[in-house]
């Protein structure tokens, strides 16, 4: 969440930011203010109740001990009725502090200055390019669904029949794809620094609150009522979460994570080519890095973050795109964003396969994750995340941009040590 008082003095700043956003709700900058005016005020109240019963209780030893006991009598009716005062107050406290909070929730990050402000998804700005596109764009290449159907490598109906469309089965070579682009991912990570964490598939409210999921995606997490648990979307979510509620040394900063998990999206409202074959699965598989950063470095750690997912495409040999992101289609809970865009020779379009975005410290302030300064104060970190990579759409550009003629994909050589081959027949 923002700073409530960064609110407080900038309301017109974040009354934009929101605007630039497309989130219309700006009345909720007012309401804010106005619960947080109330809220000071009964804290002034009750901090004025408290000093006074204390100073009356003072007086109480005093009387009794000149013998007054019917007057010490009357002030401590006097402070019995305070107290309860007190206690009236302090729910009065408790209830606005949350109605405060509750609404601060609601409220957007506010982009960075070197973001564009636009209208919409034509407004992202195409920063960085590798690879050719000639040969993909005019050649005969087929798409993955295609290419797979054959001989069964991705069984995209048995997958329906268990559970439902969009939970694949990845069979024999593809399942061994996979696998390798896994650890591939994750030990180039762990070369560059990053501690490899194995993290729980199911968070509680508290955690998905955390990194900004609730309120604002409710409807495209999968729950578990009975429990209380919602299935994790990115690894983004748990691993962020591990140093929830901590005070962290300032010399442990930055701390960089890699991790993999299976990811779950209910995806609404998807339809039509972008569901097709690989395009967009309710359960799909992601490495995610995540770092913790003191603020002054986070915009260097948000490009160098980048640049860690942009190698990996280049190693795997796939044309890609970077795009920063406009206001209008970056997210709720991002400062500044970049998308990463593979090409896919078999379908002609761009498929984004990961997204490397600076949080500044709207995550951390509503997980109270601080480091303490040299002078013993402490402050709020910057958080940022960014797939290293999300595997559908890396698998689905990877079968089509390195098929061969004779039927099998040709296999880079970067990747080789993990899949201990040169070729994979289809």
């Amino acid at each position: 969440m923002l700073d409530i008082q960064r609110i407080r003095h900038h309301p017109d700043v974040v009354k934009q930011a929101m605007t630039a956003k497309r989130e219309t709700e700006t009345g909720l900058v007012d309401q804010v203010l106005e619960t947080d005016e109330q809220w000071r005020k009964t804290v002034h109240q009750l901090d004025q109740l408290r000093n006074e019963s204390n100073t009356r209780a003072r007086e109480i030893g005093v009387l009794m001990g000149q013998g007054k006991k019917e007057e010490a009598q009357k002030v401590i009716r006097e402070t019995g009725e305070m107290k309860q005062e007190a206690k009236r107050l302090e729910e009065q406290v408790r209830e606005l502090l949350k109605k405060r909070d509750d609404m601060l929730l609601k409220i957007p990050n506010i982009a960075h200055a070197s973001v564009p402000v636009t209208e919409n998804e034509s407004g992202n700005e195409i920063i960085h390019t590798w690879g050719s596109l000639a040969d993909e764009e005019t050649g005969s290449f087929k798409a993955h669904w295609e290419l797979v159907a054959g001989g069964g490598w991705i069984d995209f109906d048995r997958g329906a029949k268990v559970t439902s469309a969009g939970f694949p089965f990845y069979v024999g070579p593809a399942a061994r794809l996979q696998r390798a682009l896994i650890q591939f991912f994750i030990d180039k990570a762990v070369e560059k620094g990053y501690v490899e964490l194995m993290a729980p598939y199911f968070v509680n409210e508290e955690s998905a609150r955390g990194t900004g999921q609730i309120p604002d995606k409710e409807d495209m997490m999968y729950v578990v009522p009975r429990d209380g648990y919602y299935a994790i979307p990115t690894a983004e979510v748990p691993v962020t979460n591990f140093h929830r509620d901590e005070v962290l040394r300032t010399d442990a900063l930055p701390i960089r994570y890699v991790c993999y998990t299976p990811c779950w999206r209910r995806e609404a409202g998807s339809h039509g080519s972008d569901v097709r074959g690989l395009n967009r699965l309710h359960q799909f598989d992601k490495v995610e890095l995540v770092k913790l950063v003191r603020p002054e470095t986070s915009y260097d750690e948000l490009e160098s973050l980048r640049r860690d997912a942009e190698q990996l495409l280049e190693s795997l040999e796939l044309p890609y795109r970077t795009l920063l992101m406009g206001t209008a289609d970056m997210g709720f809970t991002q400062s500044k964003k970049y998308d990463l865009e593979v090409w896919s020779p078999g379908q002609k379009k761009w498929l984004e396969v990961s997204s490397c975005s600076n949080f500044e410290d709207y995550q951390a302030r509503r997980m109270m994750i601080r480091h303490k300064k040299e002078d013993s104060k402490t402050e709020i970190v910057h958080t940022l995340n960014g797939s290293g990579l999300a595997l559908p759409r890396v698998m689905a550009a990877f079968m089509e941009t390195h098929q061969q003629e004779d039927g099998s994909l040709a296999i880079p050589e970067a990747l080789q040590p993990w899949i201990r081959t040169d070729r994979l027949a289809l």
